[in-house]
C-alpha cells in the first residue's frame, strides 16, 4: 500500500503570489495580499492534505483584505489543463452543452409577457450568439419581457453587449474597462445591427436578480437598470464587477486573479462589492410573480 503524496503548499503560493504582482487590477494591493499569502504559508496555516481545503485557505486569505470575489484559488475535482484559461474554459463547455447555450427557458405567460431565462453563463459569444439570438429573436414579439438573471454566474462583457442589442433601438455606449496601469481603456458598446428581430428599445422590460447573480451578468442587470431601459426584480446581486483571468498553479487548482474594472458611463462607477440593488426589492423566488404583475399592469395602463 502506498502513502499519499504529501501536498505541496509552497509552489502553490509562490505561483499564486506572482501572478497577484504582476496582473491583479490593483497593484497596491496586489503587494499586500502577496505578503500576507506568504506570511501563512511561513506560519503553517496552508500545511494541509488537500488541494480543495488548500483552495478554500487560500481564497478566503486573497478576498480578506477588499472583498474581491474574483480573487479566488479555485478547486477543480478533475485534473486541469496547465493552458492558461484552460480550466475555466472546459467548465464552461460541459455548461454550454447542457443548457442549450445559455438559454435554457423562453416561455409566453399570460398577457403576451415572454420569460427568457439566461443560465448558468453568459457564454463566450463565439458560441453563444446562435442560441441567445434564437431565444431572444422568438422573444422580440411579446409585449413585455422578463430576462431570467437568477441563476446566472457571469461569463463574457462581449456576450452581454450582444443581448443589449437586442434591447435597445440605436448603438448606446455600455461600459468602459480600465486595464490595469491606466493605460489602456476598452469601451463596451452595443451592436447597430442583430441577427433576428430586436425586441427594442421600447416596450417593458424587467430583470430578474438574485443574491447569486454574479460578474457579467451583474454587468448586463446593470448596463440595462442605468440606461433606465429595465426594471430590476429581485434580491440585490453578488458585487463582482472585475474581469479576470484563471491560470492553473497546480493539477486542481486555478488562479483566478482580476486585471480590469468596469466604470459605468452614466453612474461613472460599477457594482463592485455593493451588488446591483434591485428597483423592486423582493425574495428571487417571488420576482417573477412581481415582475409579470408589474408586466401586465403597465401594459393595461
Amino acid at each position: 500500500m502506498t502513502t499519499p503524496t504529501k501536498l505541496l503548499s509552497a509552489p502553490v503560493i509562490d505561483e499564486t503570489a506572482r501572478l497577484l504582482i504582476e496582473h491583479y487590477v490593483f497593484p497596491e494591493i496586489a503587494e499586500q495580499l502577496a505578503r500576507l499569502l506568504q506570511r501563512r504559508l511561513a506560519e503553517g496555516a496552508y500545511d494541509v492534505d488537500d488541494a480543495e481545503e488548500l483552495g478554500r485557505l487560500v481564497t478566503a486569505d486573497l478576498q480578506s483584505v477588499n472583498g474581491d470575489r474574483h480573487l479566488r484559488l479555485k478547486h477543480h475535482a478533475d485534473p486541469v489543463s496547465p493552458k492558461q484559461g484552460a480550466a475555466t474554459l472546459d467548465a464552461m463547455r460541459r455548461d454550454f452543452d447542457t443548457s442549450l447555450g445559455g438559454a435554457p427557458r423562453v416561455q409566453l405567460l399570460d398577457g403576451g409577457v415572454a420569460v427568457v431565462e439566461l443560465a448558468p453563463m453568459l457564454f463566450p459569444l463565439e458560441w453563444a450568439a446562435e442560441p441567445l439570438g434564437a431565444a431572444l429573436t422568438l422573444a422580440s414579439r411579446a409585449q413585455a419581457l422578463i430576462v431570467d438573471l437568477r441563476a446566472n454566474r457571469g461569463g463574457d462583457p462581449d456576450t452581454v453587449a450582444f443581448v443589449c442589442s437586442y434591447l435597445l433601438d440605436e448603438r448606446t455606449h455600455l461600459n468602459t474597462m480600465h486595464w490595469r496601469g491606466g493605460e489602456r481603456r476598452e469601451q463596451s458598446w452595443s451592436l447597430p445591427h442583430v441577427p433576428g428581430a430586436r425586441f427594442g428599445g421600447s416596450k417593458p422590460l424587467y430583470v430578474l436578480s438574485s443574491d447569486s447573480t454574479f460578474s457579467a451578468a451583474e454587468e448586463l442587470a446593470y448596463d440595462l437598470q442605468q440606461l433606465g431601459r429595465a426594471v430590476v426584480v429581485g434580491e440585490r446581486t453578488r458585487g463582482g464587477a472585475h474581469p479576470c483571468k484563471g491560470w492553473t498553479v497546480h493539477p486542481h487548482l486555478e488562479a483566478t486573479v482580476p486585471f480590469g474594472r468596469a466604470i459605468n458611463p452614466v453612474s461613472s462607477t460599477n457594482w463592485e462589492g455593493t451588488g446591483v440593488q434591485p428597483d423592486i426589492p423582493c425574495a428571487a423566488a417571488d420576482s417573477l410573480d412581481h415582475a409579470h404583475a408589474l408586466a401586465l399592469a403597465r401594459l393595461a395602463g
